[in-house]
């Protein structure tokens, strides 16, 4: 699977895909060969003019987005093969999440027909999201409205600017 890096406003972004959309997509590591290997060991690097149109198109939006512009990504292909069919329902109710707006783990647990103790699988499904931003599990908090665990690079610290970048409405302690 081929790969790009890309800069942004944020640092150096990648994504890799195949046929069927994106494979992957990584936030800013703390240097353009660690966002790389986040890629998880994807193919050949492509210059971002040589990737298909598609794709080109995800990573024009995706700086646009890290500058301030914000975008809709909600319709970007991904090759899910690699999700579970739980962690796919978990997706697509995040992805249907607007910029500025954030849910819950709960929330999107009742959404998907589901008590509230599956709120910690939601809470791991995100967890293991392969494509960070374009699947916007930043915008899924604590039911407190705290900042809880992002495990794209940053961290919480990543989770909080990207809300403030889309102005939601962010509690402090």
């Amino acid at each position: 699977m081929p790969h790009a890096l890309f800069p942004t406003a944020f640092g150096t972004c990648g994504l890799a895909w195949n046929d069927a959309g994106l494979t992957r997509f990584s936030l800013p590591e703390a240097s353009a060969e660690l966002t790389a290997r986040r890629l998880g060991g994807a193919g050949p690097a492509v210059a971002v003019g040589e990737a298909p149109p598609a794709v080109q198109d995800v990573i024009a939006r995706a700086q646009r987005h890290l500058g301030g512009d914000l975008q809709d990504f909600s319709a970007v292909a991904l090759d899910t093969s690699r999700v579970s069919a739980f962690e796919l329902q978990v997706y697509v109710r995040t992805r249907a999440i607007p910029a500025g707006q954030v849910g819950t783990y709960g929330r999107i647990a009742a959404d998907l027909g589901l008590g509230p103790e599956t709120a910690r699988a939601v809470g791991a499904a995100l967890g293991a999201n392969p494509w960070p931003l374009v699947v916007p599990c930043h915008r899924v908090v604590a039911a407190s409205g705290k900042m809880t665990g992002f495990s794209a690079p940053g961290g919480v610290r990543t989770k909080t600017r990207l809300l403030a970048l889309e102005g939601a409405e962010l509690l402090s302690e």
